[in-house]
């Protein structure tokens, strides 16, 4: 498994991550400014045309129903601030697949707007806990504001990189994530951390771009552009070789639906064996 595409397109990795950083903040501004998920996801599309219809972005002025808030419950949408519906741009619903309990605590990876770490906070209720991590200043300022229009008082939203949690070993039960891991540039350092976190006997539950496993990474980004969700997104098979090389068991990657041709919004599923130690 490749660390990064992203040097198929000239740029450096910290170069891609800062492109990264950049959308998202504009992106958080937008929201702060009044802009809803579908004008949102337009503008995202606007920006970057190579984007297609991929989650990240949307696509053709509409928000369809296989992405962003589309894909959340009216009954979560209406529990929540307008804004942190406004600010969902991911390819899935991760809390509704990762069967949170009552106590657990959940961590969530590149948590934008927050709203999968308040439905988390929801669903674990006041006995658990939900933390966010995300890099981009704005994400974590609109975030923030949420949370507390929201009055939950179970979160915590971290700045920090996927590649780099900053948390402790062994400190959460489920990790989730949305649409974020096929952004990183160096995916093989998640899923390391991610097994890191966890507890030993925690799981995964990660919505994610995933690419069938005969795409070349050139025929991925002929598809879509890297802040588009697309090129830098892993195959199936890539996928299930960096869980099994972390030490998960149990790795599925299920297609939920297409994104582009042969790229998928997808559901990756894995758990950290009981008795196991984190890696550093």
């Amino acid at each position: 498994m490749t660390a990064s595409s992203a040097q198929t397109a000239g740029q450096t990795p910290d170069q891609v991550r800062e492109e990264v950083r950049n959308r998202y903040a504009q992106a958080a501004t937008a929201v702060v400014g009044g802009t809803g998920n579908a004008a949102l996801n337009d503008q995202l599309q606007t920006v970057d045309d190579s984007c297609g219809t991929s989650s990240c972005c949307g696509g053709n002025g509409t928000v369809e129903d296989a992405f962003g808030a589309g894909l959340y419950g009216s009954d979560d949408q209406a529990a929540l601030p307008a804004e942190v519906v406004a600010a969902s741009l991911g390819c899935g619903n991760p809390t509704a697949v990762a069967d949170l309990r009552a106590g657990e605590r959940v961590l969530d990876l590149g948590s934008g707007g927050g709203i999968d770490v308040l439905l988390s906070a929801r669903r674990v209720g006041p006995t658990g806990f939900a933390y966010g991590v995300d890099m981009t200043e704005e994400m974590l300022d609109l975030a923030r504001t949420n949370a507390a229009k929201a009055g939950a008082t179970n979160v915590e939203f971290l700045k920090g990189t996927i590649e780099d949690v900053p948390l402790p070993d062994a400190s959460v039960d489920v990790v989730i994530s949305n649409c974020v891991i096929n952004l990183s540039v160096d995916k093989p350092k998640v899923i390391t951390e991610i097994y890191r976190v966890l507890a030993p006997g925690g799981r995964i539950g990660i919505s994610d771009v995933v690419a069938e496993d005969h795409l070349t990474a050139a025929d991925r980004a002929e598809r879509g552009s890297y802040v588009g969700c697309i090129a830098g997104a892993l195959s199936r098979a890539e996928y299930l070789a960096g869980l099994s090389a972390a030490g998960f068991v149990d790795a599925e990657v299920e297609f939920t639906h297409e994104a582009v041709p042969g790229m998928h919004g997808a559901i990756i599923r894995a758990s950290k064996p009981v008795g196991m130690a984190s890696s550093s």
